[in-house]
């Protein structure tokens, strides 16, 4: 059965990718759910929230807003209440609680998160680095990486290291194929080396989609060879994974992880490693001994 389609409608002051996220992981909650969103994004005059209220009006629906400016809030409370639109202030649980918790009132000032500060100048730099690190490009400069990823061709190690900018991360990546050895630097590198393997089925799969976006100028015969053969795929995984396993790298199964959940793994796997490098550089105390006598 087919359930009626629900309008949600999504106000931000700002880009409106918390809301979009929180939104989409509450309704995959749900089996099957008609649901067509509705972004309002960077809303932060009288004269961009009468024209959002006239497409909720449009096609009503509930409504998940995130502005911080009262007087906005105030209009939208007064405008749903009279059009009967359920509305729910989906940051103010967290900013009572943070308000309790530190002591100082909140600003109210849209689009704080976004200041240019260094943080913000470290995600750019970190996705400059991942172009000029991609595909085990620019070796000497990975001694300024993060964390670097392996894996065999089309095992998400781009879309990976590019999720992982945005966090701040510097993350190069460098394939692995049977027959080459992997670069020197990896044996002995000053950061986490992670691999990430896949069911060979999947990696097929997207091998095959691959092939026919480019149209295969580059890949003659490529199709029927071994780079979508299911004996040689699984050859080429089961060799990089025990490539990984000699060298104590570990992996990472990215079968049915989405690029956030792999990146999220990276991230724990990183500081697993700095901390085991961290308690490896502290000196032994030795042992008090008996005095003579």
């Amino acid at each position: 059965m087919e359930h009626e389609r629900l309008n949600i409608h999504l106000i931000s002051d700002a880009t409106g990718d918390t809301l979009n996220a929180l939104a989409r992981a509450a309704v995959a909650q749900f089996d099957e759910p008609n649901v067509m969103y509705h972004r309002w994004s960077l809303v932060r005059t009288r004269l961009q929230l009468h024209r959002v209220l006239e497409g909720v009006q449009a096609e009503p629906g509930p409504v998940l807003c995130s502005l911080v400016d009262d007087g906005l809030r105030g209009e939208l409370d007064s405008a749903c209440a009279r059009m009967g639109i359920t509305l729910l202030h989906v940051l103010d649980p967290v900013l009572d609680m943070l308000q309790a918790q530190i002591g100082a009132p909140v600003k109210h000032k849209p689009g704080r998160q976004y200041v240019l500060d260094a943080d913000y100048f470290r995600r750019i730099d970190a996705m400059h680095y991942v172009i000029s690190h991609d595909d085990g490009q620019a070796v000497r400069g990975m001694v300024e990486a993060d964390v670097v990823l392996v894996g065999v061709s089309r095992s998400s190690k781009t879309p990976t290291c590019f999720y992982l900018a945005n966090r701040g991360v510097k993350a190069a990546n460098v394939p692995l194929v049977p027959g080459i050895a992997p670069p020197e630097f990896l044996h002995d590198a000053p950061c986490p080396v992670i691999g990430l393997t896949i069911d060979p089925k999947s990696l097929i799969a997207i091998r095959r989609h691959r092939l026919q976006l480019i149209g295969q100028p580059g890949f003659v015969n490529r199709d029927s060879g071994e780079y979508v053969d299911y004996v040689a795929v699984e050859k080429e995984l089961l060799w990089a994974k025990r490539l990984c396993n000699s060298e104590g790298w570990p992996t990472i199964d990215v079968t049915r992880r989405s690029i956030e959940e792999t990146a999220a793994t990276v991230l724990k796997l990183m500081d697993a490693w700095h901390v085991r490098r961290s308690r490896a550089s502290v000196p032994l105390v030795p042992a008090a001994q008996p005095e003579e006598g």
